[in-house]
Parts: C-alpha cells; structure tokens; sequence
C-alpha cells in the first residue's frame, strides 16, 4: 500500500528512497468498516488519514441532529480534521467511512518530525493543504452563488468517480437539498444528457 502512497507523492514532489523509509516507518494500516467512525465529535483528531480505497465523509451535525456533508475522500486523497489536527483541540466533526476503507495514517508528532527533517515531505503537505484550503473555499462559494443544479454539476465535476457509489442521501446532504429534490435534479440531468 506504500506504493500508492509513493506514487502520489509524485504528483507533486517525489520522494527520496530515504524519504520513502522515513515515512513508510512512521505509517500504520487501518481497515474501518462502513459506518465505522476515524474521527468523532468531541475527540481530537490525531492522524492524517490517506484513502487507500474506499469512501470516507467528513460532516458537521446540526443542534436539530441532521448531518451536513462538508467532503468526501476517496481514493489517493487524505481526510483530516485541519483544525483539531493542528491546534489538538477536541474535533467539531466526524469523519466517517461510507463504505468499507482502508487507510494509512500518521500521527500528529510523527507528521511534524517529518516536516523538520525532510523537506520534500513538508512541501507536498504544504501544497496537500493549499489545495484542501482552496477547495473548501470553491465550496463555501458554490454554496452561496449557485443553484441547486449547479451545486449537483459541481459535485460531478470534482468527485465524477462517487455519483454512482454514494447514496442520494449523502449526495443531497452535501449539496444541501432534500433526497426528494436531488432526485428530480438527477432525472433532469440524465434527460439533458
């Protein structure tokens, strides 16, 4: 499974052999199961969680109790919560395995040391995290400026691999309308198409 994670890295910057080790050492391997929880509400989060296979969803829940999908990471993408990560504070998300997942993951202290010491691995987090900023930040915008529709279109375009994997419900939630509404979206989209 290091391999894939090799292979990643090489979208941004490749790993020296050495690189490779010092990270390869300091991962573990964690299967969860659908429904299974890396991270909960309350908990801080320790790892930096790289999705090997499978489907995570990170999401908020309202004081009402209805959840409110913030992303979801699939294979060769990592699931973290930033802020509960960094700041070790207690975690206002959850993230949650959609389906069965396998995941590397790498703590905390681990993570850091590598920065320090291996200048490779700290750039990739660094341009890892400029792209998770920017995303959530095409997110918030889409939220506010566009449709129903075109919310449903943005979610093909950045996860074309999840629309037949996902329920609707998860789907909806992310794009925030009801299962209902996002059907009919869905049957006028495959009309168009």
């Amino acid at each position: 499974m290091i391999e894939q994670l090799t292979t990643y890295f090489k979208n941004y910057f490749a790993l020296s052999p050495a690189e490779e080790e010092a990270f390869a050492i300091r991962l573990t391997q964690k299967r969860v199961k659908r429904r299974q929880f890396l991270l909960q509400q309350g908990d801080v989060c320790r790892h930096f969680s790289f999705v090997v296979s499978g489907c995570l969803k990170m999401y908020a829940v309202d004081k009402n109790g209805k959840e409110h999908n913030i992303q979801f990471i699939a294979e060769n993408d990592w699931a973290t919560d930033l802020s509960s990560f960094y700041d070790e504070k207690p975690s206002l998300l959850y993230i949650e395995a959609v389906e069965p997942t396998e995941v590397l993951q790498i703590k905390h202290q681990d993570l850091l040391y590598l920065y320090s010491n291996h200048h490779t691995i700290d750039h990739n987090f660094r341009v890892i995290i400029e792209q998770k900023y920017i995303a959530l930040q095409n997110r918030v915008l889409q939220n506010i400026s566009l449709s129903a529709d075109e919310r449903y279109e943005a979610f093909l375009k950045q996860y074309p691999k999840l629309a037949n994997r996902l329920p609707n419900t998860q789907i909806a939630s992310y794009i925030g309308v009801t299962p209902e509404f996002l059907s009919t979206i869905r049957k006028k989209h495959t009309q168009q198409s």
